[in-house]
């Protein structure tokens, strides 16, 4: 009998040092969401807090044509985040294994763009790309070209939005890429090399599928972080010019500290993560199923 109960005391020790973790977890993640699924039922606003109508807002969601826009720009926003960030940090990280002098401080100087603050990083492109008299259009005029619109037009502005989100996300990309590459066998690029291999078929037939798995966690994250970005569009655009710029996650901040309806932002805000969690899923599960190939 002794030992039963001491047995049993010690399998309950582990949970007792996880619970207050798994308390502050719950508290952190699990009560903002079901605050949100709440409020995205019912038609409260900041002051009040509103009676459950159900499916109403979902509903008429799919009804209004901001909604409609502000999903496809956060498809192509992220979609050109991903591939963008992607292949210059795939790039770069290919170039920073290879030995070279000075290899080290480009190591640390191409991760500015990831360390440095987000308002600090995005005010200086403001200041530069944001008026005819800003840095980049009074080069542009000294060159004898007319300057450009990139805040104020909209398709500069979307173009403008996605290049500096790759270039604040690259590094991330190259990091985790130059991670993976040291991680592969160099055995199997001598052999390669014997079979009579070049480098760009080494690099398509080892490289890439030795940095899949890893890619596809990077993809992931991109994508959610990109479909998520607040913060680059606001700062640059507030999602204008009219609206061009408006991803999901504006719009739904608008509507609910703008507009003061937080059922239909709350709404916005639980079908991104729907649509987020089932495009995690899928790339999970397609690398599950080539693993076990």
């Amino acid at each position: 009998m002794e030992n039963s109960k001491t047995k049993r005391k010690v399998d309950l020790l582990p949970i007792y040092y996880l619970l207050p973790s798994l308390l502050l977890i719950v508290l952190i993640n699990f009560y903002p969401f079901l605050s949100g699924l709440f409020y995205s039922l019912s038609d409260g606003s900041l002051v009040k807090q509103g009676s459950f109508v159900g499916l109403a807002n979902y509903v008429r969601l799919f009804g209004m044509p901001d909604f409609g826009h502000s999903l496809v720009f956060s498809a192509i926003f992220a979609f050109f985040s991903v591939i963008g960030s992607y292949v210059i940090g795939l790039g770069l990280a290919v170039l920073l294994n290879k030995d070279f002098p000075g290899r080290g401080f480009f190591r640390v100087a191409l991760l500015v763009p990831w360390i440095v603050p987000s308002i600090v990083s995005i005010i200086s492109w403001r200041w530069m790309l944001g008026a005819q008299e800003g840095l980049v259009n009074t080069f542009l005029v000294w060159l004898g070209l007319e300057p450009v619109l990139f805040l104020a037009n909209e398709k500069w502005a979307i173009f403008t939005v996605c290049l500096i989100k790759i270039w604040r996300s690259f590094p991330f990309m190259m990091v985790s890429c130059l991670a993976g590459l040291q991680s592969i066998d160099s055995a199997l690029y001598e052999s390669a090399a014997i079979d009579g291999a070049g480098r760009w078929k080494s690099f398509v037939y080892i490289t890439l599928p030795q940095l899949k798995s890893i890619s596809i966690v990077c993809w992931i994250l991109m994508t959610i972080w990109s479909f998520n970005d607040f913060d680059t569009i606001w700062l640059l655009t507030q999602g204008g010019p009219a609206n061009a710029t408006e991803n999901l996650i504006i719009l739904a901040y608008k509507y609910t500290f703008t507009k003061n309806d937080v059922g239909t932002g709350s709404a916005m805000a639980i079908i991104a993560l729907i649509i987020l969690m089932m495009l995690a899923t899928l790339f999970l599960k397609n690398q599950n199923k080539e693993q076990d190939v």
